[in-house]
């Protein structure tokens, strides 16, 4: 979720909420001794497909920003609705950390 460690949201834009988002997976992927490159799988739930595509430009940015250069498998589901009220999206990861 685009949320803070606090679990507060920061920003109430898309894309500022899929830049937190995405830190978020990075940072507990590291806490399991990954790295970005051992994400597998990104499946995005979001509210509104338009809102998606009509900020691919700055979502991109903000992806590579965070993950690099690594592209794992994604898929986007537009659902009708989040838990968290203020939320844009979510996105739930999948990583494979060598031991």
């Amino acid at each position: 979720m685009g949320w803070n460690a606090e679990q507060r949201f920061e920003s109430k834009d898309f894309v500022g909420q899929a830049r937190q988002a995405l830190a978020n997976i990075v940072a507990l992927v590291a806490e399991g001794g990954g790295k970005p490159e051992h994400i597998t799988r990104l499946t995005w739930f979001v509210l509104d497909k338009q809102e998606y595509l009509s900020n691919l430009r700055e979502l991109g940015e903000a992806y590579r920003s965070v993950i690099g250069k690594h592209f794992p498998a994604m898929t986007l589901v537009q659902v009708g609705a989040l838990v968290e009220d203020e939320a844009r999206l979510e996105i739930e990861a999948t990583a494979v950390v060598p031991v």
